[in-house]
């Protein structure tokens, strides 16, 4: 085979590749993070030891209402200050740790209480 026609082979080969590849199914790419996915990463990582932070399940600590319950029992803006300050609420013997959040952490976590919440 000359080298033009392998040269034109493979311009030919190259051409079909990138047109065949043009239909492909393109990666996705992940999901952008949300307020509500952020709050629910800080629930689980902050609360979930002792809390049932999902949409269903029983709190692993039994004193620690479950977070799909809060609504109930406060008004889910009004925990904004509290969770500024620091919750110093307990749970019994062991009580609850002493948290304080910065203020982007505690829109997603109310945004996240929200979406659970019903």
């Amino acid at each position: 085979m000359s080298k033009s026609i392998a040269g034109a082979a493979l311009v030919a080969a190259s051409l079909m590749l990138a047109v065949g590849n043009a239909g492909a199914a393109k990666p996705k790419a992940p999901p952008k993070e949300t307020p509500v996915t952020r709050g629910e990463v800080l629930a689980r990582e902050n609360c979930g030891t002792c809390h049932a932070i999902g949409i269903k399940g029983d709190s692993p600590n039994a004193k620690a209402p479950p977070f799909r319950t809060l609504s109930k029992r406060y008004k889910l803006e009004n925990l904004e200050e509290a969770l500024a300050e620091g919750i110093v609420v307990g749970h019994g013997d062991a009580g609850m740790p002493h948290f304080i959040f910065e203020p982007d952490d505690i829109s997603d976590l109310i945004a996240y209480l929200k979406r659970i919440n019903k």
